[in-house]
C-alpha cells in the first residue's frame, strides 16, 4: 500500500525525522489559507499523487493528456494569492510524469509547505534487499535527480549499507555514509540523527520502501527530509490500522480494490487477453504462454488474476465481472487446474457470470483436473458461445485468434505483431539410442600349477665331543 507525501511526513514527525511545516489542502481557498497560516515569504505548492517526478511533470485538463494546462506539478510561490492560483490549476486536473505510464493522474490534494534554504541535496532510501534477506540503506550525493539514471551512468556514486533489522543502522555506518558523500563533521552529526530516525520509521511501520529525494542539508547545517515516498507490506497492515486508514481509494485501480475485497490477486496490465487462473504460478505461466503463442496476432495479457486454490462459484463470478469491466480486453482465457478447486465449480461460476453480466467478447476455457469431464459437459450443454481448449498452448492460440477476429468485426485495425519471446522452458533433445555393447567372451581361467613339494630339512647330527688327554704330572 502506498501513501501520499504529506501522510509520509506525518509518520516522519512521529519518529523524530526533521521535516518542514506543511498543510494539505483540497481546494484553492484552503491552499490560500494554508499559505497565510504558515506566514512564510516563500511557500511550495506540491501536487499529491502516487508517482515520482512531479516537479518535471506536465499538468493536463484530461486523463488522455490532450489539453495542456501548465508544466510542473510542484511550484514555488511568494504569496497566498499565488498559492491559490497554482492550486486552482493543479486540483481537479491530471498530472503526467515519467512514472504514470503515459497517462495523467488526477490531483485531488495539494500540500502547501514552507520554503527552505538548501545548501546541498542528497538521496536516501531504505528498502528490502530480497537477495540478501535484509534491509539496505541506499544513499547518494546526487539528490534531486533520477536515482535510476545516476545508478546507470555513475554506479560508483550510489552507496549501499545492509543493516540488521533488530538493531537498525549503527552510528559508524551512518557516519561513513555521511563522510563518503562529502559532508562536513558538523553536517555528519545531523545526518546520523536523521538517517537513524528514518530507518527507525521504516522498521517500526513494516514498510517495504522509504525514499527521500531530496534529503537536504540546509544553510544552517540541518538535515531535513524535503520529500517522502513510502509503501507498506499489505500482509502487515493488520498491525497498523492507523496506516491502513491512510489508503486513498482514488489512487488505486477500482478493479484491484474490488478483487482485494474478495481475497483475490489482481494486477492490471497493458494487453488485450483477459486471464482468469487459479494459482499464482499457473497464472504467470499462462501470461508467458499468451505472449509466446499469440505474438503473431500481437496478443498480450491484459491482467494477472489469481482466484485462489479454493475459490467458490461466487468468487469466480466476481472475477469474471472484473475482467469484463476492462474495455481493453478483446478475449478472455480461463485456465483452471482442478486440484482443490473442482472444474465443475469453475464452470458453474463462469456460466453464472456470463448470464448475469452478458458476454460480448470471445471466451476460451481450458479445464483440467478434478471433475474435468463434468465441467466440460456443463459448458457444452449451456448453449453459450464458449470456445473449448484442449491444453494451454491450444487455449492461448485460440484466444489470440479470437481477439484478432473480434477486432476485425469491430472495424478496428489488427494489432501489431510482437517479437516472439524466448521459449518458456528448455526442452533437451532426445539422445540417440546407445548401441548394445558387444558381449565379451569370458576370460579363461588360468590353471593353477600344483604347488612344489617342500623337502623336509635334515636335522644336523651332533658330533661327539673330542676327548682331551690329561697329562700326568711329572
Amino acid at each position: 500500500m502506498k501513501i501520499h507525501e504529506y501522510q509520509g511526513k506525518a509518520l516522519f514527525r512521529q519518529h523524530g525525522v526533521p521535516v518542514l511545516r506543511g498543510i494539505p489542502a483540497t481546494t484553492p481557498e484552503a491552499a490560500e489559507a494554508a499559505a497565510r497560516e504558515l506566514g512564510s515569504p516563500v511557500v511550495v505548492v506540491k501536487s499529491q499523487i502516487h508517482a515520482g517526478g512531479r516537479g518535471k511533470g506536465t499538468v493536463f485538463a484530461d486523463e488522455a493528456c490532450t489539453q495542456h494546462v501548465m508544466d510542473g506539478g510542484v511550484k514555488v510561490v511568494k504569496s497566498p494569492e499565488q498559492a491559490r492560483e497554482i492550486a486552482g490549476k493543479l486540483l481537479g486536473n491530471c498530472l503526467r510524469t515519467a512514472q504514470t505510464a503515459g497517462t495523467g493522474k488526477r490531483v485531488n490534494t495539494v500540500y502547501v509547505e514552507d520554503g527552505c534554504a538548501i545548501a546541498k541535496e542528497l538521496y536516501l532510501s531504505v528498502l528490502l534487499d530480497r537477495a540478501v534477506g535484509a534491509p539496505v540503506v541506499v544513499a547518494s550525493a546526487d539528490g534531486g535527480m533520477d536515482i535510476e539514471q545516476v545508478a546507470h551512468d555513475t554506479p560508483e556514486r550510489v552507496l549501499r549499507v545492509h543493516i540488521d533489522p533488530a538493531l537498525g543502522i549503527l552510528d559508524h555506518q551512518a557516519r561513513r555514509l555521511g563522510f563518503e558523500q562529502g559532508l562536513t563533521p558538523a553536517q555528519v552529526g545531523a545526518y546520523v540523527k536523521t538517517v537513524k530516525s528514518l530507518v527507525k520509521c521504516f522498521l517500526e511501520t513494516d514498510a517495504d520502501l522509504l525514499e527521500v529525494n531530496p534529503l537536504v542539508v540546509t544553510a544552517k547545517d540541518e538535515v531535513v527530509a524535503l520529500d517522502s515516498k513510502m509503501s507498506f507490506d499489505d500482509n502487515a497492515l493488520f498491525r497498523h490500522p492507523d496506516i491502513a486508514a491512510l489508503l486513498d481509494p482514488t489512487e488505486e485501480d477500482p478493479s484491484e480494490l474490488e478483487a482485494k475485497k474478495h481475497d483475490m490477486a489482481f494486477v492490471k496490465l497493458g494487453g488485450n487477453i483477459g486471464c482468469m487462473v487459479n494459482g499464482a504460478g499457473l497464472a504467470m505461466a499462462t501470461m508467458d504462454a499468451i505472449a509466446l503463442y499469440g505474438s503473431k496476432q500481437g496478443a498480450f495479457p491484459a491482467n494477472f488474476l489469481d482466484v485462489g486454490g479454493g475459490a467458490t462459484a461466487e468468487k469466480v463470478t466476481t472475477a469474471f465481472k472484473i475482467i469484463l469491466k476492462d474495455p481493453s480486453v478483446e478475449a478472455i482465457l480461463v485456465n483452471i487446474f482442478g486440484g482443490i478447486m473442482k472444474c465443475d465449480t469453475i464452470a458453474t461460476g463462469v456460466l453464472t457470470a456470463v448470464k448475469e453480466a452478458g458476454l460480448d467478447r470471445p471466451l476460451v476455457v481450458r479445464l483440467e483436473g478434478t471433475n474435468v469431464e463434468l465441467g466440460k459437459k456443463l459448458i457444452a450443454d449451456s448453449g453459450l458461445a464458449v470456445i473449448a481448449a484442449d491444453d494451454l498452448k491450444d487455449g492461448c492460440v485460440k484466444a489470440a485468434i479470437a481477439a484478432a477476429k473480434w477486432r476485425a468485426e469491430k472495424g478496428m485495425p489488427p494489432r501489431e505483431a510482437l517479437p516472439e519471446p524466448a521459449p518458456i522452458a528448455y526442452i533437451p533433445k532426445k539422445k540417440a539410442a546407445a548401441k548394445p555393447a558387444k558381449k565379451s567372451k569370458p576370460a579363461k581361467k588360468a590353471k593353477a600349477k600344483p604347488a612344489k613339494k617342500i623337502k623336509p630339512v635334515k636335522k644336523a647330527v651332533k658330533k661327539p665331543a673330542a676327548k682331551t688327554s690329561k697329562k700326568k704330572g711329572r
